[in-house]
């Protein structure tokens, strides 16, 4: 009887480990990733934005602690709650939709500490200029959402840029060239 047991536990663990064991694609949920900046205004306040359209895949692979990262942000989605305000980031003078109507984020480099990502090294591309990024990643996790029961990961990813590096220097210093960006982030296994 014990070696029964053993034997099932032993097989459980196989299929628990070779579950993880090949690459998994997911597909990042729009209803529930919102990009956010806060930015300095003045020097008086940090206003604070999002993007409310972002679409891309997430390639995890636990077993040897890589993966891919593919996300596309859609500029015109700038939300600020202020009309006038987005009208303007929208135009040549920021983000310039017409021409760049998306920026993207490329990343083949992630970090793992054990089976938690915790940083993706990768390629920004903003208003057409491609720089590189490091994104930290916190809270990762990945079960079963209790609501629709399928398999997903989420986060909260962050990192700092100088827009003035992606050629988006309009009203420097004035209006803060450090850019603070916040993504929570969820992606379901396809």
């Amino acid at each position: 009887m014990k070696k029964i047991v053993a034997l099932s536990a032993l097989s459980l663990a196989v299929l628990s480990v070779s579950a993880h064991a090949a690459p998994e694609t997911y597909q990042i949920d729009p209803t529930h990733t919102f990009p956010n900046f806060q930015i300095s205004h003045l020097g008086f306040s940090v206003q604070q934005g999002r993007f409310d359209k972002t679409a891309g895949t997430i390639v995890i692979d636990r077993a040897k602690g890589a993966g891919s990262i593919n996300v596309t942000i859609e500029t015109a989605s700038i939300d600020t709650g202020l009309p006038k305000l987005e009208e303007h980031l929208r135009g040549a003078d920021f983000f310039n939709v017409e021409k760049f109507p998306t920026m993207t984020f490329k990343a083949d480099k992630l970090k793992f500490n054990g089976e938690q990502l915790v940083s993706a090294d990768g390629n920004l591309t903003l208003l057409g200029v491609t720089r590189p990024v490091t994104l930290t990643v916190d809270g990762f996790h990945c079960g079963t959402n209790p609501l629709n029961k399928k398999a997903a990961c989420g986060a909260s990813v962050s990192t700092t840029i100088k827009r003035s590096e992606f050629g988006m220097s309009t009203y420097v210093p004035a209006v803060g060239d450090e850019v603070k960006i916040t993504i929570p982030v969820e992606a379901y296994l396809q």
